[in-house]
């Protein structure tokens, strides 16, 4: 099993992160409306950013399995967001898109492609979680997804 193998969509390529997309990265965790709800504070700086993506990206590709992808644009490669499922017990689902790509069908289209890859990986569930001041996140499928 690959450690966050690329997917890509229609209109998208998940992918790692990269040291090149710590900018990028910057852009989403400075936006204090994106992360209201998310278990951190909004970045304050890019150095911020870069230990963001060294503490939860770089460390995470050195292990043997993980799903933590810049969802990217097939336009321009430039990464908007990101989507993946924490390989803890809870192999929680989670993911971050910046605002003015909201309300696209993206972070679905990138939830889908990452779910068939568990899927197929053999991971058997995974669980999602939201804020109850968060109903848009809430909305859709279950919180809990078994694999048969």
């Amino acid at each position: 099993m690959e450690n966050t193998p690329v997917l890509e969509t229609e209109r998208l390529i998940l992918r790692k992160f990269t040291g090149e997309d710590i900018e990028a990265l910057y852009l989403l965790l400075k936006d204090e409306e994106v992360n209201t709800f998310l278990p951190w504070f909004p970045a304050k700086s890019v150095a911020d950013a870069r230990a963001f993506y060294q503490e939860r990206y770089a460390a995470n590709y050195k292990r043997p399995r993980a799903y933590a992808y810049a969802i990217c644009l097939k336009s321009d490669d430039f990464p908007i967001g990101y989507i993946e499922v924490d390989m803890g017990e809870s192999h929680d689902f989670g993911y971050a898109l910046r605002k003015e790509f909201w309300r696209q069908g993206i972070v679905t289209e990138a939830g889908k492609a990452l779910v068939e890859q568990i899927k197929r990986d053999g991971l058997p569930y995974i669980t999602a979680t939201h804020d109850v001041n968060n109903p848009r996140s809430g909305e859709g499928e279950s919180a809990l997804y078994r694999f048969s």
